[in-house]
């Protein structure tokens, strides 16, 4: 049996033992040189160093922010009128025209309305009429009364003078010069009369009433006008979810918006430490995530006139004991050289480098 066995029996082969004194005879083992050694350890840093040079070296002279947007003009179009809406003729995304009709408003109550703002003209100038035919008839009365006036003045100088002569009685005279007094009275009655008939009559103008009822119908037509909402400028057609027939106008309250295709920028908002060195005209390149490889070229338009924190709905309040300085951002607008070509989506993520040399 051999010297040593496996626990399941199994022979072990024989090892061959090294007598003392005696040196096994394996290959030599080669160490590395101290030359090696050495560029194994500075290798290393040395590319460190190198990348650490390139990147300084390639950033000199730019400015990069990944915190910028493509921008475009949007109008919120909404209803100037309330009702509900009749009928719908843009959908989303859709090319519209200035001018071209959107959607329409049930026109049926301010079409009412118009009725009854012509027949208030009709009311007030039927009163006008009236005025001026009663400031005739005041000129009429004047004349009689005059009239009647200088009868009755006549009369009572006869009586006046049968008096003296002793041919009449006190009672005729006294009788006479109340008719006089009567008469004057009456006189000034018509005068009185004429002249408010004359005030009521506006000069050289219509009358109130008749300016009320034309204002009325002028805005009656213009609501019957603003029934039909038509697009302010030309664009897309976007965010039409409430723009649903029969839905509810609210005066005030967006229906739809327009995306204006005319125009679109870049808003990069670039710490407050690099604006030292910008400035309007500088070249700048433009990268979109959304097209990866595409590289577009632009120039600093303009350099906004407050941080993004200043016309924020709440401003920061900075008054108290616990204040953290934290890096502002200024937006800065950026307009490309031409027309991109790929679309222009409003909001679209993207990474902006500026020349400042």
């Amino acid at each position: 049996m051999n010297q040593e066995t496996k626990i399941t029996g199994t022979p072990i082969e024989d090892e061959p033992v090294v007598e003392a004194g005696e040196v096994a005879a394996t290959a030599p083992i080669k160490k590395p040189g101290k030359a090696r050694r050495l560029l194994l350890f500075l290798i290393v840093p040395l590319l460190l160093l190198a990348a650490g040079g390139w990147m300084w070296w390639s950033g000199q002279g730019k400015v990069e922010t990944d915190n910028a947007q493509l921008k475009q003009d949007i109008t919120s179009v909404g209803a100037q009128v309330g009702g509900p809406i009749a009928e719908v003729l843009v959908k989303e995304g859709q090319q519209v025209r200035a001018g071209q009709l959107l959607f329409r408003i049930d026109p049926a109550p301010y079409r009412v309305a118009l009725l009854a703002a012509e027949a208030q003209l009709a009311a007030a100038q039927l009163a006008e009429r009236q005025v001026v035919t009663a400031a005739a008839g005041t000129t009429a009365d004047i004349s009689g009364a005059q009239a009647q006036l200088a009868i009755n003045e006549r009369a009572l100088a006869r009586q006046a003078e049968l008096l003296r002569q002793g041919f009449t009685t006190r009672v005729r005279y006294d009788e006479a010069l109340a008719d006089v007094t009567a008469s004057r009275t009456a006189l000034a009655d018509a005068r009185s009369r004429a002249a408010n008939a004359g005030a009521a009559i506006a000069q050289g103008g219509e009358q109130p009433g008749e300016a009320a009822a034309r204002a009325a119908i002028a805005k009656a037509q213009l609501d019957l006008a603003r029934t039909e909402v038509r697009a302010p400028t030309s664009g897309t057609v976007s965010n039409t979810d409430r723009l649903l027939t029969g839905q509810q106008a609210v005066p005030g309250i967006g229906l739809l918006s327009l995306v204006a295709s005319t125009e679109a920028w870049v808003e990069a908002n670039f710490k407050e430490k690099d604006l030292a060195r910008m400035a309007p005209g500088q070249r700048a390149h433009i990268e979109i995530d959304a097209y990866p490889g595409l590289e577009l070229s632009g120039r600093v338009a303009s350099i906004g006139a407050g941080t993004g924190s200043e016309f924020a709905i709440l401003p920061a309040q900075n008054a108290n004991g616990n204040w953290v300085k934290v890096t502002q951002r200024v937006p800065v607008r950026i307009r490309f050289d031409g027309k991109p070509s790929k679309p222009v989506i409003a909001g679209l993520s993207a990474t902006v480098t500026v020349d400042v040399e």
